[in-house]
């Protein structure tokens, strides 16, 4: 894939499934820009690396942000919309603020983005989104009853910004099972037996493991190819099979 003169945003760039994506659209020679609330520990320089310390989950930051862009890369061609908080708790023990933040950070923040930089892709004339979900929009676990509402909204987004911006635009919402992610990470650690409950998660994916953060990032990367270009409103499950069996498990 020639990523030559092609430029693209990730938001939540600074660690996990973001951070893979970057890393993979700027060694296929992309203009990469890093979007994370935090400061940027990637590594990464040169004049194809922009990185912008922006939370994407706030309007000004982002209008901001799109016209630094706008100014240095004169538009982009994709947006990788990938941002996320996980919260646990039923919608009884979920308090308003913690509904709110994590709608406004995992779901807002796609909105947000989308607003403001699907002009940037329209002075490019064609372009890709894609938005990060979750295998959580299919199946859900318990206690987390914000979290699989918002990464289930993505899905009617990715539908919308499809058909509203035909046939310039494609849309694209990608579906992780368990990704090793410092997120991920920080949920086992709430556990009094983090390893068990690694081992119960490697045991529900039939293919006989979690996955990296890579796995995301090369689909995310090949949904936003020419090669992929009859791909538009749907959804991409990267998910090592979690779900396809009744008992969730490849055991009998």
């Amino acid at each position: 894939m020639d990523l030559k003169n092609k430029t693209v945003v990730v938001t939540g760039a600074g660690k996990g499934i973001g951070a893979a994506c970057a890393k993979v659209f700027f060694d296929d020679g992309a203009n990469v820009v890093s979007l994370d609330k935090d400061d940027d520990i990637s590594g990464l320089t040169g004049e194809r690396w922009l990185s912008i310390k922006c939370n994407v989950a706030v309007e000004s930051e982002v209008i901001a942000a799109a016209k630094k862009i706008d100014a240095q890369f004169k538009g982009i061609d994709y947006l990788v919309n990938n941002a996320g908080i996980q919260r646990y708790g039923t919608v009884t023990d979920t308090t308003a603020d913690e509904w709110d933040n994590v709608m406004t950070v995992n779901l807002k923040s796609y909105f947000l983005c989308s607003k403001y930089f699907i002009p940037l892709i329209q002075k490019k004339g064609t372009g890709v989104i894609i938005n990060i979900a979750s295998v959580q929009a299919f199946v859900s676990q318990k206690n987390v009853a914000a979290y699989t509402t918002a990464k289930t909204a993505i899905l009617g987004l990715t539908r919308s910004i499809a058909i509203d911006f035909a046939p310039n635009i494609r849309c694209v919402a990608v579906c992780p099972g368990t990704i090793d992610t410092p997120m991920v990470r920080a949920s086992f650690a709430l556990s009094p037996n983090p390893d068990e409950v690694l081992q119960e998660c490697i045991d529900m994916h039939p293919i006989g493991r979690i996955g990296t953060p890579e796995d995301v990032a090369e689909v995310v990367k090949f949904m936003c190819d020419d090669k992929a270009g009859f791909i538009t409103g749907q959804y991409i499950r990267v998910d090592g099979g979690l779900g396809i069996t009744i008992n969730g498990s490849k055991k009998a």
